[in-house]
């Protein structure tokens, strides 16, 4: 038997119902101070070593976006 439940909610919503922190002042901050790089003209090296460094996963991280930017798809 197979039974399939839909729910329709926002992502906040989901977030909340499964007891997920909030990480939006993280976020907030992580752009911030990207924002703040890219405008005091940091380098390109300089701004993929910080990137390495603060994406998700590290190296393997920024191999999936790199395929990204480079196919154009996820490689599903």
């Amino acid at each position: 038997m197979k039974i399939n439940i839909d729910v329709d909610c926002t992502p906040e919503e989901a977030r909340r119902a499964m007891g997920l922190p909030d990480f939006t002042p993280v976020h907030d901050r992580y752009i911030q101070m990207m924002l703040e790089s890219v405008e005091k003209g940091a380098a390109p090296e300089a701004l993929e070593s910080m990137m390495r460094n603060w994406a998700p996963m590290g190296e393997a991280g920024m191999q999936m976006w790199r395929k990204i930017f480079d196919t154009g798809k996820t490689g599903d």
